[in-house]
């Protein structure tokens, strides 16, 4: 009798979409009613981005399989340390792009001061609070980031990737993780605050094609390694270094919300750029086809 958990199972992927939603919305809701900001904001957003998560746990229940296969193991420390640089190296691509075009300015003196001043080392100079600030916040911040992207990547890519890529492979797994992942934020980002200031539209489409380019990377390093942790690295290291450490170091001007962020065009452009680097490598996932695979 064949395992179940190495047979495809559209009942089990709409029941883990279905929880996934159902789950966030209890929290998407309330966020965009009340707008909460701060961190009272950021316990909504974790909440959410830990209903992935609890959803692959819920449906691994009620499908009474194992969860041990929703790539728990660390095989490789090679792929933790690509999934760490690789969204460092398409968001500096990016940001220099906007600095050189003009469309933002390097550096915030205002962020920077502020940054000097909280570190209590104000007479230090700009570069050297520069350093300061990226190397705590990229080794220390990742801690944090971690903590919440853990939450989506065990429902992305621990249950929903190789679920999906028993039947479909790497191309319309990346498209069909991407797409719902994506339609996944639009609540909060139609509704609410998440934005970068541009019409919702403009926003939608290049967060949309962002994301989906994204999810070619994320697959990628799923299936190539076997585990779920370089998935959660990348995605935590994404959400750092653009939200935590470029964006800020950015001094906006007029263009800066229709070029920079994850709403803007640049970033996008660029990680579709990458996502066809690692198609173009899709070849390589060839040895870890499951039952029933076409790549």
């Amino acid at each position: 009798m064949m395992d179940k958990s190495t047979t495809f199972s559209h009942k089990k992927v709409l029941t883990f979409v279905v929880l996934t939603f159902v789950l966030t919305a209890l929290f998407d809701i309330p966020e965009v009613i009340l707008k909460p900001t701060g961190k009272i904001d950021r316990l909504f957003i974790t909440a959410a981005m830990w209903c992935p998560a609890i959803a692959a746990l819920i449906t691994k229940r009620i499908f009474n399989e194992s969860l041990s296969d929703l790539g728990w193991r660390v095989k490789s420390v090679k792929y933790l340390l690509w999934a760490y640089a690789v969204p460092i190296m398409y968001a500096l691509i990016g940001y220099l792009f906007i600095w050189i075009m003009g469309y933002g300015v390097f550096y915030n003196t205002d962020f920077v001061r502020s940054i000097a001043v909280s570190f209590g080392l104000p007479h230090l100079s700009p570069a050297a609070i520069i350093t300061i600030y990226v190397l705590f916040a990229g080794i220390f911040g990742m801690v944090a980031s971690c903590s919440t992207a853990l939450g989506e990547e065990i429902g992305w890519r621990g249950f929903l990737t190789p679920e999906l890529f028993k039947k479909y492979g790497y191309i319309k797994t990346s498209l069909i993780i991407g797409i719902i992942w994506a339609v996944w934020h639009y609540t909060v980002l139609i509704f609410g605050n998440y934005n970068n200031g541009t019409p919702f539209w403009y926003g939608l489409i290049c967060f949309t094609f962002m994301v989906i380019a994204a999810s070619f990377i994320f697959v990628w390093f799923r299936m190539k390694s076997g585990s779920l942790f370089p998935a959660m690295i990348l995605h935590a290291s994404h959400n750092l270094y653009i939200q935590v450490i470029f964006d800020p170091l950015t001094k906006a001007n007029a263009h800066t919300p229709w070029f920079a962020n994850e709403f803007g065009c640049v970033i996008p452009l660029v990680t579709g750029i990458f996502a066809i680097y690692f198609i173009c490598r899709r070849g390589e996932l060839s040895q870890y086809k499951l039952p029933f695979v076409t790549i």
